[in-house]
């Protein structure tokens, strides 16, 4: 199986998910990111004996991945700041303990 290209605009992609899913099929294929322009150009090389045997299957692979990563994105960004207060308030909880405990 020869490589598989797959193309994304970068007016509504950006590089973060396209990295993670290229991580996350690296046992499956290689992946080599280009950027135009206007587009990244995802080159999947598949490697021997390994995930679907058919380019169109590991086209759709690598899009689930993209998808999922996009999602994961898209979750951190919007409870960023409510991921920053809990982390406030566990060190800070845990830095008046050690204040309270005296000094070493």
């Amino acid at each position: 199986m020869s490589e598989i290209l797959v193309e994304f605009d970068r007016s509504t992609q950006s590089i973060g998910p396209l990295r993670e899913a290229a991580y996350r099929i690296i046992r499956e294929a290689s992946c080599q990111i280009n950027a135009t322009n206007d587009e990244y150009l995802c080159r999947l090389t598949p490697k021997q004996g390994r995930g679907p045997t058919d380019a169109e299957g590991l086209r759709e692979q690598f899009l689930d991945l993209v998808t999922d990563e996009n999602l994961r994105e898209k979750i951190g960004a919007e409870t960023s700041g409510v991921r920053d207060v809990i982390l406030a308030l566990a060190f800070g909880a845990l830095a008046t303990r050690r204040d309270e405990a005296g000094p070493g």
